[in-house]
């Protein structure tokens, strides 16, 4: 797998097109996502992420159902979630849904955690969003406790006790799924993938690079705290917008309806201005490779960069058109200026082979090594505690 994952997510939108006022059905929208997925295995893309929402416009309501569909149709493709909600799933049923699409899918598969983007959503499952932050925090020490204890007892404030429970199927070959902590705001989460040295996902799509920077450097500085390395080798994704053409101001005029009436940003701050404070690209593929090749002297090397292509009620054959340009003009350009100046310490993107290889290493010299952090099996409320606590300190010192 290459040094840097390229890839694609998407939020599963059912918007209608500006320029034609058609919308598709949530069949047509669920089956076009299916078609997207393929396609970007086809042109030698490396990931698909697909969002988790349980409100429209957005129809992902099942992620492993449709995941484990694209599995199935494919041979290559890594699969992962933006995002899975641990704040409103049970950990239980986290993990043995992604144990089970891990072995359907042969180890294609990661998953990104998050706490959504719809307030309601918490209600809606009998949650209470003033504890958005510790749910995320207990519900991951519980998730990552099943996938590493045989038997687990367990007692916290969300959810009833289990005494000797296992979750099934055990994780793939003994290694759980990678697990990336998404955030765009929030140090508590920057501080929990930090701690069991998982990666932090920067879903850096709306908000100026300055934030993020801040926001990532925090992960990189908790994660060398926590011993798992130094901070470059942190394992850090970013997101991503682009819209190209060949001739930049086409890409511009065929674009903007599309951004104008989009149900994330569209009403709101211009195309230019929006473009200026953000990653959305609309230009040439080359534009394109300018501004993503710059990522590194903003947030440092770094081992996943997705896009999303899809949304705003593009069609699916533009959308199948752009993920043409993007794999086969601008993602080999990219793979090439990543790689160039990349430190050998630096690590890869994770993939499952090379964690069941640095698992069977570990293994060997267990003895010798007192255990780290990330794989504390009898303090999860400490952890929780420590985490919570950490985050709020930093986020009353001003980090946003």
């Amino acid at each position: 797998m290459a040094q840097v994952q390229f890839g694609i997510f998407t939020v599963g939108d059912v918007t209608a097109n500006p320029t034609t006022r058609t919308t598709p059905t949530e069949n047509e929208r669920i089956r076009n996502i299916l078609t997207i997925a393929q396609k970007a295995e086809e042109v030698g893309l490396d990931v698909f992420a697909l969002g988790e929402h349980h409100n429209p416009p957005f129809v992902p309501s099942s992620p492993t159902t449709m995941l484990g569909y694209i599995a199935a149709k494919t041979t290559t493709l890594q699969l992962s979630t933006a995002t899975t909600l641990i704040t409103t799933n049970d950990p239980v049923k986290i993990a043995e849904d992604y144990a089970m699409l891990q072995h359907v899918a042969d180890g294609r598969v990661d998953l990104t955690l998050g706490r959504g983007n719809t307030g309601p959503v918490y209600p809606w499952f009998g949650k209470d969003i003033r504890q958005g932050i510790e749910l995320a925090v207990e519900n991951y020490a519980l998730l990552h406790r099943l996938w590493r204890e045989d038997f687990v007892d367990w007692q916290g404030r969300f959810r009833t006790p289990l005494q000797g429970f296992q979750s099934t199927p055990r994780p793939l070959d003994g290694v759980p799924p990678f697990v990336w902590h998404g955030s765009i705001r929030s140090p508590e989460i920057a501080e929990q993938a930090a701690y069991y040295g998982d990666g932090f996902f920067a879903n850096n799509i709306f908000w100026p690079k300055e934030h993020y920077m801040r926001l990532i450097d925090l992960y990189r500085q908790r994660f060398e705290h926590y011993g798992h390395g130094r901070a470059d080798q942190a394992i850090v994704g970013l997101g991503g917008q682009v819209f190209m053409r060949a001739k930049s101001q086409d890409a511009v005029n065929e674009f903007r309806p599309y951004f104008d009436e989009a149900p994330v940003y569209g009403h709101g701050p211009s195309l230019e201005e929006f473009s200026e404070m953000t990653p959305l690209t609309v230009g040439s593929p080359q534009q394109v490779i300018d501004r993503y090749a710059a990522m590194r002297d903003h947030f440092g090397h770094y081992q996943r960069q997705l896009f999303l292509m899809d949304h705003a009620g593009l069609p699916l054959g533009t959308v199948l058109e752009q993920l043409e340009i993007l794999g086969g003009e601008v993602v080999p350009v990219l793979r090439k200026e990543f790689a160039e100046g990349r430190p050998a310490h630096v690590p890869d993107a994770p993939t499952h082979a090379s964690r069941v290889a640095a698992a069977r290493a570990a293994s060997e010299t267990q003895d010798s090594s007192a255990g780290g952090v990330s794989e504390t099996q009898d303090s999860s409320a400490d952890a929780a505690s420590e985490i919570q606590g950490n985050g709020s300190v930093i986020a009353a010192g001003g980090a946003r």
